[in-house]
């Protein structure tokens, strides 16, 4: 059984079509990311997914119930970390997630163990009001996780936090869903997709563009390699003479060779003995996300 069957859906805002038959499926036990620009249509995709907005058209299983008309059986077996949290007021860390948890039944001891496993346990104390903005997303997916859903829905739930701190929630993150768990995620970071997805979908104008798992979806951009030897060592006239490179070019790491045989080419470079420094690098997510989604700047 799929963790979720969305079946064409669509909704409109005025003239504006946000989502525009939008169909996939996702597995249970799978963790499955959703990517688009600004504007997209990720964020409604979701809510019309969760139960939160209701589609023009189209239909949603969830755990293989309907979602509409509203089901309310289902809310204990999901849950959801918003893109805007939304704190009861005037309560600590503490009281806020123990709150959450006494809605579900959950003991106030299971709730404490959330504090520390998102390193909140020394801003336990403070009220939300007093938490910056990484230690309140922080809380948030706590509170989405504290009565141990099925299936979590995460919007964009590293876009607060420093380098550091995503890092650290990544190791959270990827073993959500070691215990049968299906997380679906929308992210900005084409690393953080890359790294926790097992599949992804590309959305764009309301429309799927693409899905598959990032690996496939690279491989079929057939993106050129981009070799960087360290600076002093070819000049461009060499480097473009140098069998297998397409093009060369001068940046302030040294000189980048563009190939689409990246191992012969080392193998030359190596030859030639001047492989000290270099750096390759293949196509990636994100050359994968640009390339459908176009580089000009969205709203």
């Amino acid at each position: 059984m799929a963790a979720i069957e969305a079946s064409d859906l669509a909704i409109s805002y005025g003239d504006l079509r946000a989502v525009d038959g939008v169909s996939f499926e996702v597995a249970e036990g799978e963790f499955f990311g959703l990517l688009g620009p600004n504007g997209a249509g990720k964020t409604t995709t979701l809510e019309m997914i969760e139960g939160l907005r209701r589609p023009d058209s189209g239909s949603v299983r969830v755990l293989g119930e309907p979602v509409w008309p509203r089901n309310a059986a289902l809310l204990p077996r999901i849950g959801v970390q918003l893109q805007a949290s939304a704190f009861f007021e005037r309560l600590t860390a503490r009281e806020q997630l123990r709150t959450f948890a006494s809605l579900y039944g959950v003991p106030a001891t299971a709730a404490d163990d959330w504090l520390e496993r998102v390193g909140l346990v020394d801003k336990a104390g403070a009220r939300v009001e007093d938490l910056s903005g990484g230690q309140a997303q922080r809380l948030s997916i706590a509170c989405a996780l504290v009565h141990d859903p099925e299936l979590v829905f995460l919007d964009e739930p590293t876009a607060a936090l420093d380098p550091q701190a995503r890092r650290n929630l990544w190791d959270l993150l990827s073993g959500l869903t070691e215990s049968g768990r299906t997380v679906v995620l929308t992210t900005h970071y084409m690393d953080e997709a890359e790294i926790l997805c097992d599949r992804v979908a590309i959305i764009d104008r309301g429309r799927i563009l693409q899905c598959d798992t990032p690996a496939a979806l690279v491989r079929g951009l057939d993106a050129p390699a981009r070799v960087t030897v360290g600076p002093g060592q070819l000049t461009l006239d060499e480097a473009r003479a140098i069998e297998g490179v397409d093009n060369a070019t001068e940046s302030v790491d040294g000189t980048v060779l563009t190939t689409r045989t990246p191992a012969p080419l080392l193998g030359r470079l190596a030859a030639q003995d001047r492989l000290d420094g270099v750096r390759v690098q293949t196509g990636t997510l994100e050359d994968v996300f640009l390339d459908l989604t176009g580089r000009e700047y969205r709203a």
